[in-house]
């Protein structure tokens, strides 16, 4: 995957529906696209809303979401408001005006939001692309492409994801304390990860099984909607119809460690794995310059790993906390609204990914393993 961080010039006007902390780094990215600018903003933290506006000159502010969609001068549309909104968002975008939309995962936060969702896709005429960011980092998608090619590893029969990582940030009305609101840690948190199995494997999830806890963060910590009960770590193992197996393993009081994410793919040939660095504004400045992204290579015959740097480019490194991967990300949709590209994570791909994660918090509470073949969680009854 190319990390030029420009794209053919064309006049692309954006209209952004929330703009808190993950919503102004796409209007840092959407800046470094020739051509785009954002037009409208609806968000309704007067703080948050400033600061979006100092980092976007020109737009608007807008007084609610139906003011964006219906302006004239917005052609395409990103949803970055709280999980719980997305589907009523993206429900009333399509009543009033069907644009193009960027939708940040997870894509909703309920089973009967998923079958809706699924429905409204069929029949929506512009493109939906699910904000899955950890597909574009650089580290990863060289690992998808070596693990899609086989040349290294064979057929890949086990996939392990590790996360550790900083406990969650602090957010507008403190929404992403409460399961009610996020969908749970494995849905909020998790869908990149799930996505990640599905894109990996090339195969559907077909049995979920976790075991989690809500065990150390933000246990003192009280709020009017009462408690916080998201999870802060977990085991998830998920079956596919191939016959592959995955795993994540998730810690959220982990900062200390060097690298965020870990990925390895180990088939009959060899190994392959990649370790990406968390926000480069977290790594403390007495250690030095933050840790590269690396891709390693394992083959069982001839022995030894071969070690590969996956720099980022520093442009796309400091428009946000994803290892650059949201300006790659903006580059490939700017492109489908312009009429020169493809969606790579649909709709469908989202709700899937959110299905998963409903499952996987499902297993967590009950201690059984959940079947996504037949029963509540059955993704072709769901998704149609």
């Amino acid at each position: 995957m190319s990390t030029n961080t420009t794209t053919q010039p064309g006049s692309t006007r954006y209209g952004i529906i929330g703009c808190g902390m993950m919503g102004q780094e796409h209007l840092r990215n959407i800046a470094l696209l020739p051509g785009a600018k954002v037009s409208r903003i609806y968000e309704p933290d007067a703080d948050m809303l400033a600061r979006s506006l100092a980092l976007a000159p020109g737009a608007q502010s807008a007084a609610s979401l139906t003011e964006v969609v219906m302006s004239p001068d917005v052609d395409c549309l990103v949803i970055v408001s709280p999980n719980f909104c997305h589907a009523d968002q993206l429900r009333e975008i399509a009543r009033l005006r069907p644009l193009p939309l960027l939708l940040e995962k997870p894509a909703c936060t309920e089973l009967e939001d998923v079958r809706q969702l699924a429905l409204l896709q069929a029949h929506y005429p512009a493109p939906i692309w699910v904000a899955m960011e950890y597909r574009y980092m650089p580290p990863v998608a060289l690992l998808a492409k070596e693990v899609h090619e086989q040349t290294h590893t064979g057929p890949v029969r086990m996939l392990t994801i590790r996360e550790h990582r900083f406990p969650f940030l602090v957010k507008v009305g403190d929404w992403n304390r409460f399961n009610r609101y996020t969908g749970g840690t494995l849905v909020e948190k998790c869908c990149h990860f799930f996505d990640l199995m599905r894109h990996l494997t090339q195969s559907e999830p077909v049995r979920v099984y976790a075991s989690a806890g809500a065990d150390h963060n933000h246990q003192d910590e009280r709020y009017p909607d009462g408690t916080p009960d998201i999870l802060d770590n977990a085991y998830v193992i998920v079956d596919f119809a191939s016959g592959q197996r995955a795993m994540l393993e998730l810690c959220m009081f982990a900062e200390g460690a060097r690298y965020q994410e870990e990925i390895s793919v180990v088939g009959p040939l060899g190994k392959a794995e990649c370790f990406v660095p968390g926000p480069g504004r977290f790594w403390p400045a007495h250690l030095g310059d933050a840790p590269v992204p690396k891709l390693v290579v394992s083959p069982r015959e001839p022995k030894g790993p071969r070690e590969l740097d996956v720099p980022v480019d520093p442009v796309a490194l400091a428009a946000g906390d994803h290892n650059g991967s949201t300006l790659y990300q903006h580059q490939k949709f700017n492109a489908v609204v312009r009429g020169q590209g493809q969606v790579e994570v649909t709709l469908k791909d989202g709700l899937r990914a959110v299905v998963m994660g409903l499952a996987a918090q499902e297993s967590a509470r009950t201690g059984q393993a959940i079947d996504l073949t037949q029963g509540p969680f059955a993704m072709s009854e769901l998704l149609g």
